[in-house]
Protein backbone atom coordinates (compact mmCIF):
# COMPACT_ATOMS: atom_id res chain seq x y z
CA UNK A 1 0.00 0.00 0.00
CA UNK A 2 1.34 3.37 -1.00
CA UNK A 3 2.10 5.85 1.77
CA UNK A 4 0.08 9.05 2.02
CA UNK A 5 2.65 11.15 3.86
CA UNK A 6 6.19 10.91 5.20
CA UNK A 7 8.57 12.88 7.38
CA UNK A 8 12.26 12.61 8.19
CA UNK A 9 13.96 14.05 11.23
CA UNK A 10 17.45 13.94 12.68
CA UNK A 11 18.82 15.39 15.89
CA UNK A 12 21.70 15.01 18.33
CA UNK A 13 21.58 12.15 20.82
CA UNK A 14 21.05 14.43 23.81
CA UNK A 15 18.40 13.54 26.38
CA UNK A 16 16.77 16.98 25.98
CA UNK A 17 15.87 15.98 22.40
CA UNK A 18 13.81 12.97 23.46
CA UNK A 19 10.78 15.16 24.20
CA UNK A 20 11.30 17.00 20.88
CA UNK A 21 11.24 13.68 19.01
CA UNK A 22 8.02 12.42 20.57
CA UNK A 23 6.28 15.79 20.09
CA UNK A 24 7.37 16.00 16.44
CA UNK A 25 6.03 12.52 15.69
CA UNK A 26 2.78 13.28 17.52
CA UNK A 27 2.35 16.46 15.47
CA UNK A 28 3.02 14.53 12.27
CA UNK A 29 0.32 11.92 12.91
CA UNK A 30 -2.41 14.46 13.70
CA UNK A 31 -3.58 14.22 10.09
CA UNK A 32 -4.84 10.72 10.93
CA UNK A 33 -7.10 12.18 13.65
CA UNK A 34 -5.77 9.97 16.44
CA UNK A 35 -7.41 9.70 19.84
CA UNK A 36 -5.57 11.11 22.85
CA UNK A 37 -4.79 7.54 23.96
CA UNK A 38 -3.29 6.74 20.56
CA UNK A 39 -1.15 9.88 20.66
CA UNK A 40 0.01 9.05 24.18
CA UNK A 41 0.88 5.46 23.19
CA UNK A 42 2.88 6.55 20.15
CA UNK A 43 4.67 9.31 22.04
CA UNK A 44 5.63 6.84 24.77
CA UNK A 45 6.87 4.21 22.30
CA UNK A 46 8.92 6.82 20.41
CA UNK A 47 10.35 8.09 23.71
CA UNK A 48 11.48 4.59 24.65
CA UNK A 49 13.11 3.97 21.26
CA UNK A 50 14.88 7.34 21.24
CA UNK A 51 16.06 6.83 24.82
CA UNK A 52 17.52 3.47 23.77
CA UNK A 53 19.50 5.23 21.02
CA UNK A 54 20.83 7.82 23.45
CA UNK A 55 21.55 5.57 26.44
CA UNK A 56 22.48 2.27 24.80
CA UNK A 57 23.30 2.97 21.15
CA UNK A 58 25.62 5.89 21.63
CA UNK A 59 26.35 5.44 25.33
CA UNK A 60 28.52 8.37 26.38
CA UNK A 61 28.95 10.03 22.99
CA UNK A 62 26.77 12.56 21.20
CA UNK A 63 25.88 11.53 17.66
CA UNK A 64 22.77 11.59 15.46
CA UNK A 65 19.40 9.89 15.93
CA UNK A 66 17.25 9.49 12.82
CA UNK A 67 13.47 9.17 12.66
CA UNK A 68 11.27 8.56 9.65
CA UNK A 69 7.50 8.26 9.91
CA UNK A 70 5.01 7.36 7.23
CA UNK A 71 1.23 7.28 7.16
CA UNK A 72 -0.94 5.04 5.01
CA UNK A 73 -4.53 5.23 3.69
CA UNK A 74 -5.72 2.53 6.12
CA UNK A 75 -4.72 4.81 9.06
CA UNK A 76 -1.48 3.01 9.78
CA UNK A 77 1.63 4.78 10.91
CA UNK A 78 5.10 3.26 10.62
CA UNK A 79 7.88 4.95 12.58
CA UNK A 80 11.57 4.06 12.28
CA UNK A 81 14.02 5.21 14.93
CA UNK A 82 17.65 4.61 14.00
CA UNK A 83 21.10 5.09 15.45
CA UNK A 84 24.53 4.28 14.04
CA UNK A 85 25.89 3.29 17.43
CA UNK A 86 27.25 0.13 18.99
CA UNK A 87 24.41 -2.17 17.89
CA UNK A 88 22.88 -5.10 19.74
CA UNK A 89 24.68 -8.44 20.01
CA UNK A 90 21.58 -10.50 20.88
CA UNK A 91 18.28 -8.84 19.89
CA UNK A 92 16.14 -11.60 21.39
CA UNK A 93 17.90 -11.24 24.75
CA UNK A 94 17.72 -7.43 24.60
CA UNK A 95 13.96 -7.60 24.09
CA UNK A 96 13.41 -9.67 27.24
CA UNK A 97 11.70 -7.68 30.01
CA UNK A 98 14.13 -6.50 32.72
CA UNK A 99 17.22 -7.06 30.54
CA UNK A 100 19.53 -4.04 30.46
CA UNK A 101 23.14 -3.34 29.53
CA UNK A 102 23.35 -0.51 32.05
CA UNK A 103 24.99 -0.93 35.42
CA UNK A 104 22.85 -2.31 38.25
CA UNK A 105 19.86 -0.17 39.13
CA UNK A 106 20.23 2.54 36.47
CA UNK A 107 17.64 1.21 34.00
CA UNK A 108 14.59 -1.03 34.39
CA UNK A 109 15.04 -2.90 31.09
CA UNK A 110 11.39 -2.48 30.07
CA UNK A 111 11.74 -0.30 26.97
CA UNK A 112 11.12 -2.96 24.32
CA UNK A 113 8.33 -4.58 26.36
CA UNK A 114 6.63 -1.22 26.69
CA UNK A 115 7.00 -0.50 22.96
CA UNK A 116 5.48 -3.91 22.18
CA UNK A 117 2.52 -3.28 24.49
CA UNK A 118 1.77 0.08 22.83
CA UNK A 119 2.23 -0.87 19.17
CA UNK A 120 0.76 -3.50 16.88
CA UNK A 121 4.23 -4.64 15.82
CA UNK A 122 7.79 -3.80 16.83
CA UNK A 123 10.71 -4.88 14.65
CA UNK A 124 14.33 -4.51 15.70
CA UNK A 125 17.22 -4.75 13.24
CA UNK A 126 20.76 -4.36 14.51
CA UNK A 127 24.36 -5.15 13.70
CA UNK A 128 27.13 -4.84 16.30
CA UNK A 129 29.25 -1.81 15.50
CA UNK A 130 26.78 -0.56 12.87
CA UNK A 131 23.70 0.53 14.82
CA UNK A 132 20.08 -0.32 15.46
CA UNK A 133 16.76 0.44 13.79
CA UNK A 134 13.51 0.04 15.71
CA UNK A 135 10.37 0.02 13.55
CA UNK A 136 7.05 0.72 15.26
CA UNK A 137 3.77 -0.16 13.52
CA UNK A 138 0.45 1.15 14.80
CA UNK A 139 -2.97 1.21 13.16
CA UNK A 140 -5.15 4.04 14.40
CA UNK A 141 -8.92 4.00 14.68
CA UNK A 142 -10.78 5.37 11.67
CA UNK A 143 -12.78 8.33 12.94
CA UNK A 144 -14.89 9.75 10.13
CA UNK A 145 -11.99 10.76 7.91
CA UNK A 146 -12.59 12.54 4.65
CA UNK A 147 -11.12 10.44 1.82
CA UNK A 148 -10.29 13.57 -0.18
CA UNK A 149 -7.16 14.33 1.88
CA UNK A 150 -4.15 15.37 -0.15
Amino acid sequence: MKMTNQMKLSFLSKSVNESFARTAVAAFITGLDPTMDEITDIKTAVSEAVTNCIVHGYRDSVQTVYITAATYPDNRVVIKIKDKGCGIEDIEKAMEPLYTTCPEGERAGLGFALMQSLCDKVKVASKPGKGTTVTLHRKLAMRGQDDSQE
